[in-house]
């Protein structure tokens, strides 16, 4: 009995040494940006493993691909997760939370952040920097130069607002566009499955369409009107949010045109074939 107690006090000892541990270190302000890119690299580990553990034992298709295809595979399940993630919640700090909002704060918008929505986009900075890590390390296997450019953009301008604070919901406006990507990458498995002629491609292929429409093109438009009205506060940011701000929706914006053109011509060609 006495060792069972020794035993029960032992564990909540060290529970409570845990606790602090996380409270005091790996969850303080100072230590969150840190904490939280690292957390998302190890989760994109997680979900890379698992996406290979499952295909081998539910998906026939998977077992005849080549090596780099199931990397690809592999991969796009990853960014599948990701996608699902940080779209939810982004949609939350942009259209259902008070942080960002003109009446509830007194501050200025762009200065506005959060221990959680700091620790939110370090989770999508550490997906973008494993990612490209992934997609440089195979280049051009896994994309090309537009792949390179989009994430070096994306992964800088969230690590920015990550460790300076700024230009958070512009960031998560930005990061909305995400949702289009699980359509992109269920087009793909489609295809490499060989349901190019399928129905489910030909839905998948007008959700694409509305999805980009909305996503990555009318909500671009919006938040350069966000920034218009909010002008006064955006130029009181350091130079390099202020460029940031500007530069990586612009950029980001003309390459979501390019794709969305090509989107256009290969949903009206497979209506065609029909």
């Amino acid at each position: 009995m006495a060792m069972s107690l020794k035993t029960v006090m032992a564990i909540k000892s060290y529970q409570s040494q845990a606790d602090a541990l996380v409270k005091n270190y790996l969850l303080a302000d100072h230590f969150v940006p840190f904490t939280s890119v690292l957390g998302g690299m190890l989760a994109c580990k997680l979900v890379y493993d698992l996406t290979q553990l499952v295909s081998n034992f539910y998906f026939k298709s998977y077992l005849g691909l080549t090596k780099i295809q199931r990397v690809e595979w592999n991969n796009r399940g990853m960014s599948t997760f990701h996608a699902i993630y940080i779209s939810i919640m982004s949609l939350y700090f942009v259209f259902w939370s008070d942080l960002f909002s003109d009446q509830r704060h007194p501050g200025l918008v762009t200065f506005q952040s959060s221990t959680l929505s700091t620790f939110i986009l370090g989770i999508s900075v550490g997906y973008f920097l494993a990612d490209l890590g992934l997609i440089v390390w195979l280049y051009p296997s896994l994309g090309g130069m537009e792949y390179v450019v989009h994430h070096t953009l994306s992964g800088l301008a969230v690590a920015y607002s990550v460790f300076s604070g700024e230009g958070q919901l512009y960031t998560y406006m930005v990061l909305i566009s995400e949702i289009t990507t699980p359509e992109i990458n269920m087009r793909w498995y489609l295809d490499t499955a060989g349901m190019k002629r399928s129905c489910a491609y030909l839905i998948n292929g007008i959700v694409i369409f509305f999805a980009w429409l909305i996503a990555r093109i009318l909500l671009f438009g919006y938040t350069f009107y966000h920034v218009y009205l909010h002008y006064d506060q955006v130029i009181k940011m350091h130079v390099i949010g202020y460029l940031l701000v500007f530069g990586v929706p612009t950029v980001l914006g003309m390459m979501n045109l390019m794709w969305f053109a090509k989107i256009v011509k290969g949903l009206m060609k497979t209506i065609s074939k029909r």
